[in-house]
């Protein structure tokens, strides 16, 4: 059979090999597949005389131990036909797949080409690259339809309440969740309030045994988890029927199991021995998702994000880039934290970044107010249901709202104050913006950060002015006014909200804002009573320490 037909699977790999390297001018003869015994035993005798010189040489690669001295050499000898035109007028193969390499032996060859392409010297490495054998018109991948992901369940965990209706009711009415702190003696700090959860049960959703031994944040974020699976309707029934390997857990958390640790640090005082064993993994910040998986048997993506205030926008957008790209069908994603302990206030104290409000707790959070002073602790969490919207409508899901993309920018410039001229977060919704295909004038709902600090509800504010302008469509709001900041669950608690808002069609008030900074338009925020919205695209804003800037972006499925 003809060489140029038909070659065996080690010369197109010995190809490959001599054009990387050479190292000798033994050139040795590569049969074809159906070549006669005798040559094929003679061609054997060669390469095992070729590679036993080598082998006294160095090696400089995988495919340094078989050489010759050309690939005009091998190609000639061991195919027995001359290299075709495109080669010599490309001047290298790197352009060129399985045909064009292994063409016709017919091609003949005028004295110049052969002088052009005459073998280098023995050891020189020739500069030519290859592609492995293909065809040569390189077929595009089919285009397929881009996965839509969509919100199928809530739940939460807030010091308005543990359930999304509940929560949400309450932030329409304008409900404070802000009050003294009670869990522990505080008289010796500036600052003694807080979004304290004043009751909070685990029971049926998480074993009592690990109920006694794990963090508060732990507990928030398995209890959280479970009711956005039984508001999403994942019964146990729909749970056999789920294809676990493509079912996955992102929930970070910033402060971590802070209890948990500071509690064993206090055990080592007296002793190692006294030290609970379980105060390592349940302190580390991805062990939450890790036991919720493990409770579920989802061996889909599982890990957590820690981007300090900013954690749930991150562990959302990063689960639902899971679901585009067909990593997983259903995520649960979102946010926890715990950290109003002694040494959680005592940290935020001793950096000057809360308020000392403490007479009047309701009305210590006023984003844009000109009497901020500082924000408030919250606690608490927040998990979507994420899913793939053919899945959600083949096991018929009540499908919320749907999650259009988001975007991550650094500002890049201090640790904890935001960039003089936000250009880190006007990047980051400007990218926001292109990554879900969703043009400004859209946007007519934006759930802020603004945390009541003086310096970052202004510089995000009139980042949104340099977005969005004064558009007399778009509404403002900041959640935080009510729950507090609950650190790496504020961006969950507030997707929850933002969700809620498409829902019903109401967004809740910006309580305690009484008299607004100068150049705040307060046309653009929404007042001290709820209203009504139709929203077409929401967007959520979390920042955190450290520069961390994240925009997500929901609307009303269609």
């Amino acid at each position: 059979m003809d060489a140029s037909c038909v070659t065996s699977p080690l010369c197109t790999w010995l190809v490959a090999a001599c054009m990387s390297v050479t190292c000798g001018a033994d050139h040795f003869a590569c049969p074809s597949m159906f070549g006669p015994s005798k040559r094929q035993s003679k061609w054997a005798r060669g390469r095992r005389r070729v590679l036993s010189k080598c082998s006294s040489e160095p090696r400089t690669g995988l495919i340094s131990s078989v050489c010759g001295s050309s690939i005009h050499g091998l190609m000639s000898s061991c195919l027995a036909f001359e290299p075709c035109h495109e080669y010599y007028s490309s001047k290298g193969l790197s352009s060129l797949g399985f045909y064009s390499l292994f063409g016709s032996k017919n091609v003949h060859l005028n004295r110049r080409q052969r002088r052009l392409n005459r073998p280098p010297h023995s050891g020189e490495a020739m500069a030519v690259a290859v592609q492995p054998a293909k065809e040569v018109a390189t077929r595009k991948k089919p285009l397929t339809k881009q996965r839509r992901v969509v919100v199928t369940g809530m739940g939460v965990v807030t010091p308005l309440g543990h359930e999304p209706d509940v929560f949400y009711n309450n932030l329409l009415d304008g409900v404070s969740g802000i009050s003294e702190i009670e869990a522990f003696d505080c008289a010796q700090f500036p600052t003694r309030i807080a979004g304290e959860i004043k009751s909070f049960s685990t029971d049926g959703w998480v074993a009592p045994k690990l109920s006694k031994r794990m963090d508060k944040f732990m507990l928030y974020l398995l209890t959280a988890g479970k009711k956005a699976l039984a508001d999403g309707g994942i019964t146990e029934d729909v749970m056999n029927d789920l294809d676990k390997a493509k079912c996955g857990v992102l929930i970070g958390s910033a402060m971590g199991g802070m209890k948990v640790f500071n509690d064993a640090i206090e055990a080592l005082r007296v002793s190692y021995k006294k030290m609970n064993p379980f105060c390592v993994p349940f302190a580390t910040t991805n062990m939450g998702s890790a036991m919720l998986a493990m409770d579920l048997g989802w061996m889909g993506p599982n890990y957590s994000i820690s981007t300090a205030c900013a954690t749930s926008n991150f562990c959302i957008l990063n689960a639902a880039n899971h679901i585009t790209r067909g990593e997983a069908d259903v995520m649960l994603c979102g946010g926890s934290d715990a950290a109003i302990i002694p040494i959680g206030l005592g940290g935020f104290v001793a950096c000057r970044a809360l308020s000392q409000r403490n007479s009047d707790p309701t009305k210590a959070s006023c984003p844009w107010d000109i009497n901020r002073d500082g924000f408030v602790m919250g606690e608490g969490a927040g998990v979507l249901l994420l899913e793939e919207l053919e899945h959600a409508k083949r096991r018929g899901a009540n499908i919320y709202a749907e999650f259009l993309g988001g975007s991550f920018t650094c500002d890049a410039y201090h640790m904890t104050e935001p960039h003089p001229d936000g250009a880190g977060v006007i990047l980051c919704i400007e990218k926001a913006l292109a990554q879900s295909g969703v043009s400004r004038d859209d946007v007519n709902y934006i759930n802020a950060h603004a945390t009541s600090t003086p310096a970052g509800d202004l510089k995000e504010y009139q980042a949104l002015i340099a977005c969005f302008g004064q558009n007399p469509e778009l509404k403002v709001n900041s959640t935080k006014s009510m729950t507090g900041h609950l650190l790496g669950a504020a961006g969950a608690v507030e997707a929850v909200a933002a969700v809620q808002a498409i829902r019903t069609g109401w967004v809740h008030p910006n309580v305690n804002l009484e008299n607004p900074d100068q150049g705040v338009n307060t046309n653009m925020l929404v007042g001290s009573k709820k209203e009504r919205l139709d929203i077409k695209a929401v967007l959520s804003n979390s920042f955190g320490f450290g520069g961390h800037n994240s925009s997500i972006i929901f609307a009303p499925y269609k």
